[in-house]
């Protein structure tokens, strides 16, 4: 009856909005970061369960994936089948080559996942054929598909923390312990209400089987009475029967205040089904304005994107313009250093050259120094002998003169 109050209904509505995980929009850039990592997990998730249906009709799928995701494609259902006959292998053979299957195993689990995330890549490049895949593949019920669904709850649990305050955490607990503790009390007062009802009904049997034995004793005394006892054993029949009426009654009614008390507590549990239908209500309009204003700044979003597409492809057509600049001045540049370096052989051969002449000269320089020092020398002592034999000359033509 407390949980009618116009008070606690305004409480109750305000819990119940709360408890709407769809009335939450991201109001932060981390939060919309992580939400938007979830979703691109989620994307890849199912892209990568779509690899192994693919892959088993690859000729059907062949003309709409192109050559390259194809060929990776090819090489991914290579490794997978390596790493089938390994695992198989590893399970028939001895434990003495257990580290080297261990090893193998590793190895092969690394390329697997570089050829995973190469035909995630190729794929995710191109939204059209992503979009085509998921209608030609279509969705099966399998492991992965049950992970994908528990990881979207995940993703749906993680948006709802992250955008509920603490305030308002606490304030659903409080709201939902209420609601329990509600549930608790009518469901004690509805068991104790059908246990006094299975009580009543019970001793009333009892009552009545009773009776019941009584009237079966008195008719089978009645059977060995004389007939003049028929009129005080119809008497006492009668008292018998009177007294039942009268129990049967008073049961009667008190069942009508049992069903009397059922029908209120009916009564006050569909006005709170109707209170928690008009919260619901409330909460569905909310949420289809809020689907409307988001629909509205994703229209935003998208013209803002375009706007950026296309200023991003001005500077990528200034940058490729840029680009083959760059390509041609750095093809001028690699001839001229070519030419440079042939300069700089040529200078470094005639440097060469021109110190070897320059020794050599240097050489032949000292050689005809030495020459002509040892010539000079020569010439000397042999002027000076020639004197020397002209004085010895005269002295003795001197010395005969005197005699």
């Amino acid at each position: 009856k407390g949980m009618a109050t116009p008070a606690k209904a305004t409480i109750t509505s305000n819990a119940m909005k709360m408890l709407d995980p769809r009335r939450l929009k991201p109001d932060s850039i981390e939060t919309e970061r992580i939400i938007t990592v979830l979703d691109e997990t989620i994307a890849k998730l199912e892209l990568s369960s779509f690899i192994p249906r693919i892959t088993d009709s690859l000729d059907r799928f062949a003309d709409m994936l192109g050559p390259e995701i194809t060929n990776n494609l090819i090489e991914h259902q290579k490794l997978s089948h390596e790493m089938e006959h390994l695992l198989s292998s590893s399970e028939e053979e001895d434990t003495m080559r257990a580290e080297e299957q261990r090893g193998c195993l590793c190895l092969l689990e690394q390329r697997l996942k570089c050829s995973v995330r190469n035909v995630l890549r190729l794929l995710l490049a191109n939204p059209s054929l992503c979009q085509a895949l998921k209608y030609e593949v279509g969705v099966r019920e399998s492991p992965a598909e049950v992970f994908i669904k528990a990881f979207g709850e995940f993703r749906n649990f993680m948006l709802e923390r992250l955008l509920t305050s603490p305030m308002e955490e606490e304030e659903k607990i409080r709201f939902v312990e209420d609601i329990s503790l509600q549930i608790k009390k009518n469901t004690e007062v509805i068991t104790a209400l059908q246990a006094e009802l299975a009580a009543a009904i019970r001793t009333r049997e009892e009552e009545i089987h009773k009776k019941d034995n009584v009237i079966e004793d008195l008719k089978t005394s009645m059977q060995d009475l004389t007939k003049d006892c028929k009129a005080g054993i119809q008497q006492i029949k009668q008292e018998g029967e009177k007294q039942q009426k009268e129990e049967l009654q008073a049961s009667q009614a008190r069942c009508a205040g049992l069903q009397q008390d059922i029908d209120q507590l009916g009564a006050q549990l569909n006005a709170l089904v109707l209170e928690h239908r008009a919260s619901e209500l409330a909460l569905r309009k909310r949420k289809c304005r809020m689907e409307m204003e988001i629909g509205n700044w994703i229209q935003k979003y998208d013209m803002h994107m375009g706007e950026k597409q296309a200023e991003y492809e001005e500077v990528h057509a200034a940058y490729a313009e840029e680009k083959a600049q760059l390509s041609l001045m750095m093809e001028k540049r690699a001839v001229l250093l070519q030419e440079y370096s042939q300069i700089e052989e040529e200078r470094r051969i005639h440097q060469e050259k021109k110190e070897q002449a320059l020794k050599e000269f240097n050489t032949m320089t000292l050689a005809a120094t030495r020459i002509q020092a040892f010539w000079r020398g020569y010439l000397v002592r042999a002027l000076f002998k020639s004197k020397r034999k002209k004085k010895k000359k005269k002295k003795g033509k001197g010395k005969k003169t005197k005699k």
